[in-house]
């Protein structure tokens, strides 16, 4: 690609520094060709890009506040590209992730990009297209092509983008104040949305990043809540600073019994325990109490001259390679996929066995995209449970389904 709009990538993380590492190397593999990497980071995870040799490739920054908002605009501050993208710790991109994301803004009304988010499984996408409202709910939208659009959307509603992969004009983010420190954890990036709804924004579908719901002090690796003060916290402010004042019991409220059924239904599913219950939704009434006068709409000041852009030195060829057998050969795939990455290519394994188990996808910390399960299983989840389909014919099916998003 030649006259490559700048980017920065932002991440942040917190308590998560093997993670850090992975979404790190998998950044590392982008083909895009003018971009820097800035990490906002703990000290676990700045002693994690340290341990990498990173620490010289990317612009390294601290953060030891719980404040998502508060490192993003530190993010903001250390960037130097004309676009600041944010991906998450616990994500890691699609190597086209930044060439697909980036794209729309040739056109220079376009302020912000929003791609899409696979979840745990590798395959299921984690949200649909949705937008948001005044009062930070959040609507279905239809999703019927790959080429990038503008959603229509009622009146009052802005495009809702997800914090793990967005993309935003440096000079708007800037002018608009950056993310406000009110949004420590939830809403965070729904609330710049909406200061831009007025703005063209695009959702760009193959702009594609893989996310896991890692553990953290809010959720646990099951998913359980552990703790809701936050999401009270920002909920209120959300309100406050975007509702008529006349609706705002009345949306608490519902907050309120929506929480209480997700933990019922965590409940049901395992997640939690009965007894757990109570106590969470203390810390969603703790959190309420708390963003009812917290201090919103407080506007961050950015350097006019920011630093010097630190072009990243890809390690990747911009090749892609392909890696299929049976399950039982996964350490012969393995060392054949890290040999293909040492040499700079994006390596992707293909592990059938001979079953109708759904299949799964991941990016291995050691560098390599990976994909297993039965060779008569399904994939995408729509599909029907079970298909005759010869070795050679489901590898090509598999890789034709990716083809659009890592390989050339």
């Amino acid at each position: 690609m030649t006259g490559a709009i700048p980017v920065s990538v932002i991440v942040v993380s917190r308590g998560r520094p093997g993670l850090l590492q992975r979404a790190l190397t998998g950044i590392g593999q982008l083909w895009y060709p003018q971009f820097e990497i800035v990490v906002v980071a703990d000290e676990q995870g700045r002693d994690a890009v340290v341990g990498m040799g990173w620490q010289d490739r990317v612009k390294l920054a601290a953060c030891d506040e719980a404040n998502i908002s508060v490192a993003r605009n530190i993010g903001i501050d250390r960037a130097t590209g004309e676009i600041v993208a944010f991906i998450d710790d616990d994500a890691v991109p699609e190597p086209t992730w930044l060439t697909h994301l980036c794209d729309p803004f040739r056109d220079p009304e376009v302020v912000q990009v929003g791609g899409l988010v696979r979840g745990r499984n590798g395959i299921t996408f984690q949200w649909p297209v949705r937008a948001v409202n005044a009062l930070g709910e959040t609507r279905n939208l239809s999703l019927d092509q790959d080429a990038p659009f503008t959603p229509a959307v009622k009146e009052g509603e802005a495009i809702k983008t997800e914090g793990t992969n967005m993309a935003v004009r440096r000079d708007v983010i800037t002018n608009l104040g950056g993310f406000d420190p009110a949004f420590r954890f939830y809403l965070d990036e729904t609330e710049v949305n909406y200061r831009l709804r007025d703005r063209k924004t695009v959702i760009v579908p193959l702009a594609q990043v893989h996310h896991g719901f890692a553990g953290s002090a809010r959720r646990r690796a099951n998913r359980g809540a552990s703790d809701l003060t936050d999401i009270g916290v920002s909920t209120a402010a959300f309100l406050r600073k975007h509702a008529p004042h006349s609706v705002l019991e009345g949306a608490l409220n519902r907050l309120y019994s929506s929480q209480k059924a997700r933990l019922i239904g965590q409940m049901v599913d395992g997640a939690l325990s009965p007894d757990e219950i109570a106590p969470l939704l203390v810390t969603l009434e703790t959190g309420i109490a708390e963003g009812r006068k917290t201090s919103v709409g407080e506007a961050v000041e950015f350097p006019a001259t920011p630093e010097p852009f630190l072009p990243y030195a890809p390690l990747s060829s911009g090749q892609s390679s392909v890696f299929s057998g049976r399950s039982w050969q996964r350490r012969t795939l393995a060392v054949k996929a890290k040999r293909a990455v040492a040499q700079g290519e994006v390596a992707t394994v293909f592990r059938f066995s001979p079953t109708a188990l759904s299949h799964r996808a991941a990016f291995n910390p050691e560098g390599y995209w990976e994909q297993w399960g039965g060779l008569f299983g399904r994939s995408v989840r729509d599909g029907p449970w079970f298909r005759w389909a010869s070795f050679s014919a489901r590898v090509q099916k598999e890789q034709a389904r990716l083809s659009k998003l890592r390989f050339k």
